[in-house]
């Protein structure tokens, strides 16, 4: 019996296994200069590490296949930690954030471009046009039945 429970165990695993899908995160710098190479939309994710919805949505939503595959067809993906202390070069412009404290657990000093972008809450969600111009966010968490017709171009 114990090894039939094993058996089924492991086969329910590596099926989950088989669904769960990577998108294929960059930074943003990395975004915009391979779209100078190939124009593409670019998808972004910005998050913090203290968010449960953030957290939601990196396990439920993007890594659902249809969610990851379609990201990574037809965007350039993007993941900013919104407290993190990344260098952003956007337009012309450096964004830091220069009172980021490794130390500190929990929140943190919220970043330049995050402020620049007037994120409304986390998760929130961008999309740059092919020329790197910033539309409209999604913000909250969405499932991936929710989200898909909301970044389909």
């Amino acid at each position: 019996m114990k090894k039939l429970l094993l058996a089924l165990f492991l086969a329910v695993g590596s099926m989950a296994a088989v669904q769960a899908q990577e998108v294929k995160w960059m930074t943003l710098d990395q975004a915009l200069a391979a779209q100078k190479k190939k124009a593409k939309p670019i998808f972004m994710d910005v998050y913090t590490d203290w968010c449960g919805p953030c957290k939601m949505l990196d396990k439920n939503t993007f890594q659902a296949k249809e969610v990851a595959d379609y990201i990574n067809a037809n965007y350039y993906a993007v993941k900013f930690n919104a407290e993190g202390d990344s260098e952003v070069n956007y337009k012309g412009k450096k964004y830091t954030n220069p009172k980021f404290d490794a130390t500190r657990k929990g929140r943190n000093a919220v970043h330049d471009f995050t402020m620049f972008l007037k994120v409304q809450g986390y998760p929130s969600m961008y999309i740059f046009d092919s020329k790197g111009e910033v539309k409209s966010p999604i913000v909250g968490y969405h499932t991936p039945e929710q989200l898909l017709p909301l970044i389909k171009v």
